[in-house]
């Protein structure tokens, strides 16, 4: 079953966070992940305006998303994100009717 990526970031490093925006399109292509959404315009409707950026991407199942962010890959670029460049919550979440 489909699952997706939603993270949200705050960037306090554009320098250092373009590093690890760098190295992430193509890790996400190897596990079979689709960017629906990168960055871009949007609007706070609700909660706390803590976040800047907002990232969803398409995976053919949770296996693969959860193995995409275990990989080693991912994990060294990730490290160019850490250590105050900038603040990220990443949720992982399976398509499907939730009212089953």
């Amino acid at each position: 079953m489909t699952a997706y990526w939603v993270a949200r970031a705050k960037i306090n490093d554009p320098v250092g966070y373009k590093k690890y925006t760098d190295l992430v399109p193509d890790i996400v292509k190897k596990f079979g992940g689709k960017p629906l959404a990168r960055g871009g315009e949007y609007r706070t409707l609700e909660g706390p305006e803590t976040f800047e950026r907002f990232i969803v991407v398409e995976f053919p199942s949770l296996e693969q998303a959860v193995a995409c962010h275990e990989s080693p890959e991912y994990q060294e670029a990730r490290k160019f994100r850490l250590n105050g460049v900038g603040q990220n919550e990443l949720t992982i979440v399976e398509a499907g009717d939730a009212t089953k």
